[in-house]
């Protein structure tokens, strides 16, 4: 891209979090929003881009790329026609529906060699950022287990997936990409209590790679809303609030240990709890310029679609041991069509 030449940006959905990329997009950098597109039009009269009621109208405005903020359900669809059109993509979390839905955008966008990438905006969560980095320099040692706690009440928003798909993505996303890991095997329950076609809580229990434990709850059966990530480690443990975007860690003590009885139990002690001080960016903003950077042929780190895909193939293993009562071995991502797990295993 030339100086001075900014990038043709359009969005397609104006749901709750399609509002927020309107925003963002309005004022980035480098970036005009030229199009929207949504069937029912602006109701606040704001925006600054005009909105158009088919995908047709914003392609003929020649973007270099496009947000796609739509229903799930829509996904596929959508974003098969952006690569059709040789137009860049970020399309909101979770990637598809499908596996195959899924593997069929990661085709589409990887034969026609453009940058696609996924919403998954915890990674962008100054917390988790922070996390990672400090896992990645070794400060907790070994890494046991990671427990993550999503829950609150329901978004009426959401109505074509249910919490495992619209919010446990999210859990299994950061998991992997804060651990470094791959899941192998997982094993869930889900419950529907709201009258809803899909499940409404999960409760969820896994293996990475490295032999890390990993538990998930969440729900949209609760009051409470919380969104923790507790990792704990031989030398202590971390916890992310992705809400205040606060990271602590409980460091092991090393005391000795007077009691005779108990000198042989190799157990740990309290030690000293930091609070870190972190510079806290919106992580919308900060996913958007990721993209963007991406798009102008910079390095940047974007969730790509092949990563997109492997929390989708995740959260189906969930649905699937939920449904068979069961635990299910995940292999590696597929390179081509056909199932891309194991048998399941009797739990």
């Amino acid at each position: 891209m030339g100086a001075g030449k900014q990038l043709r940006a359009g969005l397609i959905g104006l749901g709750a979090m399609g509002r927020n990329h309107a925003r963002v997009l309005s004022t980035l950098d480098g970036v005009e929003l030229v199009g929207i597109v949504d069937p029912a039009g602006d109701p606040t009269g704001q925006l600054r881009a005009p909105v158009l009621p088919t995908l047709e109208e914003l392609l003929a405005l020649k973007v270099d790329y496009a947000v796609v903020a739509c229903p799930t359900a829509l996904h596929e669809g959508i974003g098969l026609e952006l690569a059709a059109h040789g137009v860049c993509a970020l399309i909101e979390k979770p990637l598809a529906q499908s596996e195959a839905a899924a593997l069929r955008l990661v085709e589409a966008f990887e034969s026609a060699g453009l940058v696609a990438g996924v919403g998954h905006i915890e990674r962008y969560n100054p917390a988790l950022q922070n996390l990672r980095v400090r896992l990645e320099a070794g400060e907790l040692g070994e890494v046991f287990q990671v427990v993550t706690r999503r829950q609150g009440p329901f978004p009426h928003r959401i109505a074509d997936v249910g919490v495992v798909m619209d919010l446990a993505t999210h859990d299994i996303d950061l998991t992997s990409w804060v651990t470094g890991q791959e899941y192998t095997s997982v094993s869930a329950r889900t419950v529907s209590r709201s009258g809803r076609l899909h499940e409404d809580m999960v409760s969820a229990i896994g293996q990475l790679q490295d032999g890390t434990m990993v538990n998930h709850l969440v729900n949209w059966l609760s009051p409470l809303k919380e969104r923790s990530t507790v990792i704990t480690g031989d030398r202590g443990c971390f916890i992310a609030d992705t809400l205040t975007a606060d990271l602590t860690f409980y460091a092991n003590a090393a005391i000795d240990m007077e009691w005779e009885a108990l000198r042989t139990f190799r157990g740990v002690a309290t030690g000293d709890m930091v609070r870190y001080a972190i510079p806290k960016r919106e992580p919308l903003l900060v996913e958007h310029e990721r993209f963007r950077d991406a798009v102008e042929g910079k390095e940047s780190d974007i969730v790509t679609l092949r990563q997109g895909l492997r929390t989708v193939q995740v959260a189906a293993a969930l649905l699937e041991s939920a449904a068979a009562g069961v635990t299910v071995n995940v292999t590696d991502v597929p390179t081509g069509t056909g199932s891309p797990r194991q048998a399941a295993v009797p739990s």
